[in-house]
């Protein structure tokens, strides 16, 4: 590949090209250095480029280590993306010392090691992604100010600790994405007090406790909150009928970060990976925890959610009356509770309604008809309501509308009972069969006669019958 040192701008993304790079190139008057989604390996080629901004080589092949002296090589770099690639090793320092550095997307790489100490030295840093690698550790004890986006999820990853209170210094923080690390404690105060424009908050899967702070409440541009496995208990706020985010939606806010973006987030109980049409997700997942008491009313407030899931807590009492208020839900999840009463006629006015779970509560009454209801006939979704009744179940209701399941304990007494009695039966069928023609026989004896002498002809015939066969062959 010949490349003229001259170029403004070098664009070769999106295509299948593939190989490896020269090592060392200079581009004196280049801007953008854009290679991105190709099929390039070997190690990250050492180009220079004292004006480039942005330097793109995310989702190829690249491997080996980050170069040590990115700094120096491109001392106004804004964007640097090296996601999805096969790079291995740490994260160099010197990647602090680079004063212009907007976004950092290292995401989807073999990196392990700790965080660097000098984040602080990152003055205008806005995204910073370094999710689905290896790292471990503790997060700096000082994080700068980061305004936008802070990734650091992955299974893999070991991270540890409470969340840190360095976080808190960064007041213009829209995205906090902690989820899949071994994180402990309560979630801070300063996430709806100092941090006030938080848009996204996942902290998923970790090992977090306590209950969900009134603070969160202040989030005015939250429209995805992910608190899924943890410990979390208490019940839910509501305050979070304060959520806008969740009641009115403004596009022009999410246009200012969601194109340098990338989130990790559960729709329709998958894991995405989504960017700019992150704005359009709705979502509140709180399952998998200790949550108790009833569900707030408020929650029908929230008119935008296009995603509930509050399964597989301790929550009580009846489903909000005004659940259908939800009118862009397309999923519910309310399974694994200890949810009672009727399910509303509300419900059944959801027309977006894609992914509905009621099951393992104690539910009853006829399951509302009509609508999208009638568009989900999985019986499953209501199993383990022993007392609901109705379509798509097999168990019909009364003329009150109301379904009486007889005890299951019941229903083994009764098999045990026929059991018994069918055996009981057998062996008086017998009895009275045996002793109603042997008994005869032996009390009257001209019987006895009788039987023994119609034995005996039925005897000779079959004997006669026999040897003429054998004659005529």
């Amino acid at each position: 590949m010949k490349l003229s040192s001259q170029v403004e701008y070098l664009d070769l993304s999106a295509n299948q090209i593939h190989g490896k790079l020269p090592l060392q190139l200079k581009f004196p008057n280049a801007l953008l250095l854009d290679l991105s989604h190709n099929q390039f390996d070997g190690p990250i080629p050492l180009w220079s480029g004292d004006n480039v901004v942005e330097f793109k080589l995310e989702t190829n092949s690249f491997s080996g280590t980050i170069p040590l002296n990115f700094d120096q090589k491109f001392p106004k770099l804004e964007f640097l993306y090296l996601a999805e690639n096969h790079l291995h090793g740490t994260i160099p320092p010197s990647i602090c010392n680079m004063k212009h550095l907007y976004t950092l997307s290292l995401r989807n790489n073999n990196l392990s090691g700790e965080f660097p100490k000098a984040w602080s030295l990152l003055p205008d840093i806005m995204v910073v992604d370094v999710a689905y690698n290896s790292l471990s550790g503790n997060l700096p004890s000082s994080m700068g100010d980061i305004r936008f986006s802070f990734h650091v999820e992955d299974e893999q990853q070991q991270f540890e600790g409470e969340i840190p209170f360095s976080l808190q210094t960064c007041t213009s923080l829209r995205n906090i994405d902690l989820g899949n690390n071994r994180f402990t404690g309560e979630i801070p105060p300063w996430i709806g007090s100092t941090a006030f424009l938080v848009s996204i908050l996942r902290l998923r899967s970790n090992f977090l406790s306590g209950h969900i702070p009134q603070q969160l409440c202040n989030l005015g541009y939250l429209h995805i909150l992910d608190l899924a496995h943890n410990r979390f208990s208490g019940t839910i706020p509501k305050c979070l009928n304060n959520l806008t985010g969740l009641r009115i939606f403004n596009n022009s806010f999410y246009n200012l970060y969601l194109a340098y973006d990338q989130q990790t987030t559960v729709v329709k109980g998958r894991e995405l990976q989504l960017n700019t049409s992150l704005a359009y997700v709705k979502s509140i997942d709180l399952s998998s925890n200790r949550f108790e008491g009833e569900i707030p009313q408020e929650i029908c407030n929230l008119v935008l959610l296009n995603s509930l899931n509050l399964s597989m807590n301790q929550f009580n009492g009846n489903i909000p009356s005004k659940i259908g208020n939800l009118s862009q839900l397309n999923t519910l999840d309310l399974s694994l509770n200890h949810l009672s009463g009727q399910i509303p006629q509300s419900l059944s006015s959801l027309t977006f309604l894609s992914n509905l779970n009621l099951s393992y509560n104690n539910l009853s009454g006829e399951i509302p008809l009509g609508n999208q209801l009638q568009a989900l006939p999985d019986s499953s979704i209501y199993e383990g309501n022993p007392f609901l009744c109705g379509l798509p179940l097999s168990t019909k209701c009364s003329e009150d509308g109301n379904s009486t399941p007889k005890d299951p304990k019941d229903n083994d007494n009764e098999d045990g009972n026929e059991k018994f009695w069918f055996y009981v039966s057998m062996a008086l069928g017998f009895i009275v069969g045996f002793w109603g023609v042997f008994g005869t026989l032996i009390v009257k004896k001209s019987w006895r006669y009788a039987y023994f002498r119609w034995f005996d002809d039925i005897k000779d015939k079959a004997t006669l019958c026999v040897r003429r066969l054998v004659c005529q062959e």
